[in-house]
């Protein structure tokens, strides 16, 4: 029986009472309908790459998602794609690019499944997944049917859908449409990171992948600035009168709603007094040595060790500018 520690990115967890790994959609339900049924408690999984298992998880049954299949449909100005919910979304994503395909590669190198993506509305550099999906498929806990969710009924927000407020079950396949285009729409965000510089999906996934390498978010066996689940908190969205006294250094970045700004959560977490590589002492859990917002395993941490960094992050932060930070992972067991 595999450990939560050796199949999520963060590398901590401890063995639950089961783990199945559906290969088709049929398999998917039929193992979430038995979960269900059971009366114990169960978890999908995804790619890892986006929670924090406990310790102990003697009592939790694991339905790791393994479907594959990307179906692509041409369209005039495009394509509409549907996707298996237990791709590599990093794989689809050089898929989409390959195929000449716009609208999703400044999100290039971000670990996971599609099937995990519309849960936290994933994004990067301007460009998010509630963009981009149109519909998807899902299996609903409450009622074991399948329904076909549009767009507008997923509830998506920054980092935020409603799979994360009471909509309970499993994404079974996810479709997207994407427009061909010889050159990347550049959002700020992007512009910020790469320049204004014409370029084309191709070249901006090779720069995206290489600045993510560099900041340790690219997954590597040997660099444990990796052991992660990325960006371990989200950016905070506040009124334009907080934000109005803080420090002009603080980075800050208009939000669909115009009274708001959303802040940078790293500046924060930094100008508490947690730089780079910090850690607790006696503790295998540290921040990453390339930039304070990643909580890293050091080698052999607890999951107790990732959440006690986080709770003292979360106070430091507090008590220096009054703001919580809101974990972005999904936290397990605890």
């Amino acid at each position: 029986m595999q450990s939560l520690r050796e199949v999520t990115t963060m590398r901590v967890g401890g063995t639950p009472a089961s783990l199945v790994a559906p290969q088709t959609k049929d398999e998917l339900i039929d193992a979430c309908l038995k979960a269900w049924g059971s009366g114990e408690n169960w978890l999908i999984l995804g790619g890892g790459s986006n929670i924090v298992a406990a310790d102990d998880l003697s009592l939790l049954n694991v339905i790791k998602v393994e479907t594959r299949g990307i179906q692509i449909d041409e369209i005039p100005t495009g394509a509409i794609i549907r996707v298996q919910a237990g791709e590599d979304w990093d794989e689809f994503v050089a898929h989409t690019v390959a195929a000449g395909l716009s609208g999703i590669e400044a999100m290039s190198g971000i670990p996971g499944t599609v099937g995990a993506a519309p849960v936290q509305n994933i994004g990067a550099y301007g460009q998010e997944i509630a963009e981009v999906l149109t519909r998807l498929e899902f299996l609903d806990y409450e009622t074991g049917e399948t329904e076909i969710l549009e767009n507008s009924e997923l509830g998506f927000g920054y980092r935020d859908s409603i799979f994360k407020h009471g909509k309970t079950g499993v994404i079974l396949w996810v479709e997207f449409k994407l427009k061909h285009s010889a050159h990347t729409h550049k959002t700020e965000r992007l512009i910020e990171a790469l320049g204004d510089a014409e370029e084309t999906p191709l070249e901006v996934r090779k720069r995206v992948l290489a600045l993510r390498n560099q900041k340790g978010m690219v997954l590597n066996e040997q660099d444990h600035d990796t052991w992660s689940c990325g960006s371990f908190f989200t950016n905070p969205i506040v009124s334009r009168a907080f934000a109005a006294a803080l420090s002009a250094e603080c980075p800050r970045w208009e939000t669909t709603n115009e009274d708001e700004l959303k802040l940078s959560a790293a500046w924060l977490i930094e100008h508490s007094g947690i730089g780079k590589g910090f850690a607790l002492a006696a503790s295998k859990a540290a921040t990453s040595t390339k930039h304070c917002l990643a909580i890293t395993n050091r080698g052999d941490a607890s999951a107790a060790q990732i959440i006690e960094l986080a709770k003292f992050i979360q106070t430091s932060v507090s008590n220096r500018f009054g703001i919580n930070l809101v974990p972005e992972p999904n936290l397990i067991g605890f």
